[in-house]
């Protein structure tokens, strides 16, 4: 049985979701304290965290920051739960890490598609023992490790996804209703500008080992290429 884990100080949210989680058949384990959050992600190994942004003595956001810091931790996948709504809060949420992010008042039915989605993606299962290369950058899909010149880079399991996806197909231009569908699921309702922010993210831990591969192209999407354009800067990704 997969575990949820809940951080939430809230007693009746953190019930409610509880209630339909195991509703749905998974195990539940709730933190109501920063403090102690990243010590039980350690000890429990949940395969989805439902993380509160707003938590006492420690916020959301830097337990996010803290999880994906640790190498035994850093790919379970996390969803950002929060009352700020605002797109610069967004993007401050999965910048720090986050693989998605849900704002209160939420659909239950929508949050357990999501749980269910970010569930499907862990472990990669089917891919096994697959190693991909393209250039200087080399993918490990059976250890979820990724190298560039020698160098392992820390990526969250969406950078992954995304990176996984370009690298299969060089060249071929992907728009971000593709990326949104393939990497965050059908049913999920994520904005396209979650796109941009993970490809920036991707971009900057790429690009410390060696030159820039991701084109943005405008008006399209991203794509990654040998022969990509010195002038792609994240600016070109807000014109898209």
């Amino acid at each position: 049985m997969s575990l949820v884990m809940i951080i939430e100080d809230e007693e009746p949210l953190a019930m409610l979701l509880s209630y339909n989680l195991e509703k749905e058949g998974y195990e539940v384990a709730t933190v109501a304290n920063g403090l102690n959050a990243v010590s039980e992600v350690e000890r429990l190994m949940p395969s989805v965290i439902l993380l509160d942004w707003m938590l006492p003595e420690v916020s959301g956001i830097e337990i996010c920051k803290m999880i994906r810091s640790k190498a035994d931790i850093k790919n379970i996948p996390i969803i950002m739960l929060t009352a700020k709504g605002q797109e610069e809060d967004k993007i401050r949420g999965l910048g720090a890490g986050a693989d998605d992010y849900v704002t209160k008042p939420f659909s239950v039915p929508e949050l357990m598609a999501r749980v269910k989605t970010n569930m499907r993606r862990a472990p990669l299962f089917e891919e096994k023992d697959k190693i991909i290369v393209f250039d200087d950058i080399t993918m490990d899909l059976s250890e979820r490790k990724v190298f560039r010149n020698g160098h392992q880079l820390h990526l969250s399991p969406t950078e992954f996804r995304l990176l996984k996806m370009l690298i299969k197909e060089p060249g071929k231009v992907f728009s971000r209703e593709i990326l949104l569908k393939s990497v965050w699921g059908e049913n999920i309702f994520v904005e396209s500008r979650t796109v941009d922010v993970h490809i920036r993210r991707l971009r900057k831990s790429l690009n410390q080992y060696g030159p820039d591969y991701i084109r943005t192209v405008r008006a399209n999407g991203y794509s990654i290429d040998k022969n990509s354009s010195s002038d792609t800067t994240e600016e070109k990704e807000d014109e898209l």
